[in-house]
């Protein structure tokens, strides 16, 4: 079946206009095609007319009152995200923001009502939802297998010294809105996005050449939902696996390349009950609880179509499904109420180190 084939413009030609949705749209022909892109460095405007045969322009005003475009991505600074795509809306445009949103929740707020109030959808470019080894954890935990779940680590750190742009607060910079918005986007989706959960945060600056942080350990708890450690550091000289999952019945860890997980099934285990007075071997002697219970395991590794990486299948799935939304009326999987709590819970987190951020 023929698909609608959307007319696309991009704003920004950096290492996510360019690398991440151009690389991508592409591909993707049968749906989206590149119309237009505003850069405002003329050789990034030469490549796009070499690359995609498209029109290219120096500023994003030019462009959406030149050009008749379907959707409009905004993949300019992250300081310009709330201000370019509230302009956008209020224009008449379906807008694809790349991430962070905004700033703070109130912006998203305007957002959503400039949205609203057009007609218009506003979708977000938070594509790690679709990461193959997310999609695979949330089939586990959902099978019920590893009972009720009491912790899930997020740890995504290594050894970085990092100068550019995104280190200034600002720029919106900073490891939590630059890299934060993908774990805690898969994070609240596995906390409950039906209320805000209880937030402690540490962050510091160790190997940044700018005023925001590159450390972050935030602690996410809840009534009856997981406690989820969330870690972002550039100071791991031994990097830990992505994933650790810690259930009643068993448990899950691995990477976004490999998972594994085991558990015993209660029906399987040994009957056991409580025992107040003190415990003694088959001996008399004094002894520990022991008992033998039967171990099922699993695992799952990564296979994709050999043209595709795992941005470029995230990023694919991200936007097939918004597809669906635009031509089809389909609901947005990804909705800008889930981010505007990711917004919520960042600024949180910087209230609770002022010796970075004066909120």
């Amino acid at each position: 079946m023929s698909q609608q084939r959307l007319k696309i413009g991009i704003i920004g030609q950096g290492r996510s206009g360019r690398d991440i949705h151009g690389n991508l749209l592409a591909q993707i022909t049968d749906y989206y095609k590149i119309v237009a892109v505003a850069d405002s460095i003329p050789e990034r405007q030469a490549l796009a007319r070499q690359e995609y045969g498209c029109a290219a322009y120096s500023t994003w005003e030019e462009m959406v009152e030149q050009e008749e475009l379907d959707l409009v991505v905004n993949a300019s600074v992250s300081h310009q995200h709330f201000s370019i795509s509230l302009a956008l809306l209020n224009r008449g445009f379906h807008v694809l923001c790349e991430k962070p949103l905004a700033k703070t929740a109130e912006e998203v707020d305007q957002l959503i009502e400039a949205s609203k109030r057009n007609g218009k959808i506003l979708a977000v470019f938070q594509q790690s939802r679709y990461q193959p080894a997310f999609v695979q954890i949330r089939k586990v935990i959902e099978s019920g297998v590893l009972g009720r779940i009491v912790q899930i680590n997020f740890t995504l750190n290594n050894f970085a010294r990092r100068w550019d742009w995104q280190t200034l607060q600002s720029n919106n910079g900073g490891s939590l809105m630059n890299t934060g918005p993908h774990p805690l986007d898969q994070a609240l989706q596995l906390f409950g996005t039906d209320t805000m959960p209880l937030i402690t945060c540490i962050m510091d600056r160790a190997n940044t050449f700018g005023d925001a942080e590159d450390y972050v350990k935030m602690i996410m708890s809840g009534s009856g939902r997981p406690t989820i450690d969330l870690e972002i550091s550039s100071t791991c000289a031994y990097p830990r696996e992505t994933f650790h999952i810690q259930g009643t019945n068993g448990g899950l860890k691995g990477t976004g390349q490999e998972l594994e997980w085991k558990y015993f099934v209660p029906e399987e285990a040994p009957e056991q009950k409580l025992i107040k007075e003190p415990l003694v071997n088959a001996n008399g002697l004094p002894a520990y609880c022991s008992e033998t219970l039967t171990w099922h395991s699993d695992s799952w590794n990564l296979v994709l179509a050999e043209d595709r990486d795992t941005m470029s299948h995230m990023t694919e799935q991200l936007y097939l499904m918004l597809h669906r939304t635009l031509t089809q009326g389909a609901d947005l999987e990804i909705t800008p109420q889930q981010v505007r709590q990711q917004l919520l819970v960042i600024e949180e987190c910087q209230r609770q180190n002022p010796h970075i951020y004066l909120v």
